[in-house]
């Protein structure tokens, strides 16, 4: 027969499995599940977690669909949070439908939170993602609970002082190299082969609907859009990030009327997939506020 204590061990044992089976399908490079929404111009993959949490919205780079997020969404769900991720229009999965009317990201996102009847959320873009975050921040802020922007550094409108910067801080040749040497650090690289070797898979997934591209967006960006936006705002950068220099963000940044600044170590472009420990505190102490 067992004792009190063994039995507290075991049970103790148990629950740290079970802890790890939730993220497990990252770690093991699984597919994450998913279902399609039928929208009036798109047909879009998404991973819902449910649940009567606050919703969050996690909208994916340039170089990535809903898969890319699979760090985040069980950690976020388990939080308390319903977090929903989606493949945009022509990424991954999703299909634009044939014969349909074109329209922005940006009006496929306002489209799912009607569908799904999300009322208020927080939305986390990264990257290329992050611009459809702004963008939408400035055209439905009354949707909105709290805005995340991490390593988003271009789809804005760029002043003298902001070129100049690009100029001398882009390195010669840096666009020609592959996709995994301009999105993540070196230490990530030479650490962690088989999260390269996933995030590879990934990016590749995402070629399905055309290839990596910038979102359609429902209006430009701006600095005066930017200046507009009203809602709670954490700026995110990785201090490793060659395709988007944390200085280039803090020139965008300052334009916002207030915002928070969190700066990750050891992080490149790619900052959620590589740091998703130190981007999951960061977001859920914010969102947290809110």
């Amino acid at each position: 027969m067992l004792s009190n204590s063994t039995r507290g061990a075991a049970a103790g044992f148990l629950s740290l499995i079970a802890s790890l089976m939730i993220i497990s399908p990252s770690t093991q490079g699984a597919e994450m599940s998913g279902a399609f929404v039928e929208l009036p111009s798109v047909k879009l993959w998404v991973a819902d977690t449910g649940g009567t949490g606050d919703p969050v919205i996690l909208l994916h780079a340039n170089t990535g669909t809903a898969e890319a997020w699979q760090k985040q969404l069980p950690v976020l769900a388990k939080a308390g949070y319903r977090v929903i991720a989606f493949d945009r229009p022509a990424r991954g999965k999703s299909v634009v439908k044939a014969g349909t009317k074109p329209i922005s990201v940006t009006e496929t996102l306002d489209a799912l939170v009607d569908h799904l009847k999300l009322g208020k959320v927080h939305l986390v873009g990264v990257a290329g993602g992050g611009y459809v975050a702004l963008d939408y921040a400035a055209w439905r802020p009354e949707r909105l609970k709290s805005l995340v922007l991490a390593a988003t550094g271009l789809g804005l409108s760029l002043d003298e002082e902001a070129l100049k910067f690009r100029k001398l801080a882009e390195i010669p040749g840096f666009r020609d190299l592959p996709a995994e040497v301009r999105e993540m650090s070196p230490s990530y690289r030479g650490m962690n082969p088989d999260g390269v070797a996933r995030w590879k898979e990934i990016y590749e997934s995402a070629k399905a609907g055309g290839g990596p591209h910038a979102p359609e967006l429902r209006t430009p960006n701006t600095y005066a859009k930017v200046a507009s936006i009203k809602t709670p705002t954490l700026v995110l950068a990785g201090d490793v990030d060659l395709t988007s220099p944390s200085g280039a963000i803090r020139l965008w940044a300052r334009h916002l009327k207030g915002h928070e600044w969190v700066l990750i170590p050891e992080a490149g472009h790619s900052v959620a997939w590589e740091q998703p420990d130190a981007f999951n505190e960061a977001v859920l102490s914010f969102i947290r506020k809110h």
